[in-house]
């Protein structure tokens, strides 16, 4: 058992916590947000998370984590520190450090002598040696510490999976014996673990993002030839994915990705790259494509309802959250879509299973609706924003009969084609070849 302290209860930060407590160790989490730690005190999750708030009130029953606002009480007895805040990018693209300078600070001022930090949040190419530099300056009386990155790689809607059965644990520091020793506090988690220097280990944070928000704006240009030349991209996608060099994963064409990381890291790493006076061309192409993909959604609804001038129209969302099983609400491409479509004279609606609370600060002009059959009635047409499960069982029998008009454009692909054709739908996927074949 090790005493551990977590900086930050975001979603990094509460899902290390509870995690780590559930392996049996003493994690007290910190957040200087009062209210956060009011909250979760009483049992209230700041982040919506499948099955977190059972693992967090199972290990808080078992005395293994507790939660405080207080530097000097979290560091109090810790061997293991880590720095899980937020790192929102900046008007260039940069990521945002100052959350991360804050903690550095903070724990400067309360460290102990042979105390491990470990940077848990997604931070550039370097700031494992600036956060030290941080803690020597702002105590020069520090003594021996050491600083670690241990990057996470964690998907929101699978979290605690994730953590718990992760594809690898990767560990970076210039000093060998820390690095070993976070080597060992991952150990029950049975996954290979690659130790390395401060620098990779951050860079393979950033290099693995890039490489999955790649493969998405990919199948989706793919998804475009396909629409014109009359391919399926959904069989397209099955067919490269049997290619052990290729994989399956991360080759759903739709309307491109979104949330906390993708776009951010992404733009931090095309940053980085740009400071260091490189061009990272194809960085750059990953970020047009994506963001095209809200624009297209956009132009098949008007397509689909033959009038470039929305006006008088009612469009119905089916989704909100950028990705299902979570209220995350960052960089969501209904949000742009949204916004798109009122611009071009519609009124819209939108039902989520979970995310509409936190939609509504965003969008307060998009009308919640508590259920996808209401939503149905008087729409013009409905678009799948999110691939929730939910979703794939609606009767859409139901749904047809509510609506104006049976119109409905599915940018995730949840549906079949030939059987929405048969319901009576006029249906749209992305990139299936029966959307409008050219003739030649």
């Amino acid at each position: 058992m090790k005493n551990i302290c977590v900086v930050g209860t975001g979603y990094v930060g509460i899902i290390t916590a509870a995690c780590f407590a559930d392996l049996g160790n003493k994690v007290v989490a910190l957040d200087i947000d009062e209210n956060k730690i009011a909250g979760l005190k009483e049992g209230n999750m700041p982040i919506y998370e499948p099955g977190l708030k059972e693992l967090v009130d199972r290990n808080v029953l078992a005395n293994r984590i507790r939660f405080t606002s207080s530097y000097e009480e979290g560091l109090k007895d810790a061997e293991f520190v880590f720095i899980a805040v937020g790192t929102p990018s900046g008007v260039d693209g940069e990521a945002d450090l100052q959350y991360v300078a804050s903690s550095a600070r903070s724990i400067a001022d309360h460290i102990k002598d042979g105390l491990i930090i470990i940077n848990k949040s997604t931070v550039p190419v370097g700031t494992g040696d600036w956060v030290s530099d941080i803690i020597k300056e702002q105590n020069p009386d520090a003594g021996d510490f050491s600083v670690v990155s241990c990057p996470e790689f964690l998907r929101e809607g699978s979290a605690i999976a994730d953590f718990m059965a992760p594809h690898r644990i990767v560990v970076g520091s210039l000093d060998e014996d820390a690095a070993e020793k976070v080597a060992q506090l991952h150990l029950p988690l049975r996954a290979p673990i690659v130790v390395t220097d401060l620098r990779t280990a951050e860079m393979i944070k950033y290099a693995s993002n890039a490489f999955l928000a790649t493969k998405i704006s990919f199948i989706n240009e793919i998804a475009n030839i396909c629409e014109d030349l009359g391919a399926d991209v959904m069989e397209v996608s099955n067919g490269m994915g049997f290619d052990s060099r290729i994989g399956p994963a991360f080759l759903n064409a739709g309307i491109g990705y979104g949330g906390s990381c993708f776009p951010k890291d992404v733009k931090a790493l095309a940053y980085m790259a740009e400071e260091s006076g490189r061009h990272p061309q194809l960085l750059h192409s990953v970020m047009e494509i994506n963001s095209d993909r809200r624009v297209m959604a956009v132009e098949q609804v008007k397509s689909m309802l033959g009038n470039k001038d929305l006006t008088g129209k009612t469009i119905g969302m089916l989704g909100l959250s950028f990705k299902p099983n979570t209220d995350d609400m960052r960089d969501a491409p209904s949000i742009t879509i949204a916004g798109l479509l009122k611009e071009a004279g519609a009124t819209v609606k939108a039902f989520d299973p979970i995310a509409m609370e936190e939609a509504e600060k965003l969008l307060p002009d998009v009308e919640m609706i508590d259920s996808p059959y209401k939503l149905a009635e008087s729409c013009d047409l409905l678009m799948v924003t999110t691939e929730w499960n939910e979703f794939r069982q609606l009767d859409l029998k139901r749904i047809k009969k509510a609506m104006n008009s049976p119109v409905l454009f599915d940018g995730r692909n949840i549906y079949d084609p030939k059987k929405m054709k048969e319901l009576g739908f006029q249906y749209r996927g992305v990139g299936r070849g029966y959307n409008g074949r050219k003739q030649h």
